[in-house]
């Protein structure tokens, strides 16, 4: 006798035959749940690619942005230190204390006119 047949009964399988097309239907249905699991992984792992790549491209534009700033400031801190420098031996009212040089505001007795002969040209970025 042939196994998941009767011969009294046409159509009838035996408990083993049924428990195997259960445990398949099962593994089918295991397989396509991974399968699902599996494409939703990808995606989102390409999503998350994605959106490190824009956030990279930002962080560039941003860090090349702040460099030209940074050589703007660099720049325009030259000009004005060239012309402090060349406006020190004119006015008494700046007195290095340090290689710094510190903003001391005039007192009204010496200097009435502080600053006044000096035209300062806007500097350009």
């Amino acid at each position: 006798m042939a196994q998941g047949s009767d011969g009294n009964h046409p159509g009838y399988r035996s408990p083993v035959s049924r428990q195997s097309s259960s445990d398949d239907a099962k593994k089918v249905m295991r397989r396509e749940k991974n399968r699902v699991a599996a494409q939703k992984s990808r995606m989102r792992q390409t999503q998350k690619a994605d959106s490190l790549h824009l956030e990279s491209e930002n962080l560039e534009k941003e860090n090349l942005a702040l460099r030209k700033e940074v050589k703007q400031l660099t720049e325009e801190a030259k000009y004005l230190s060239s012309l402090l420098s060349s406006h020190e031996p004119l006015c008494p009212g700046l007195t290095p204390t340090s290689p710094e040089l510190s903003y001391q505001p005039p007192s009204n007795q010496h200097h009435t006119t502080y600053h006044q002969h000096m035209a300062v040209p806007h500097y350009q970025h």
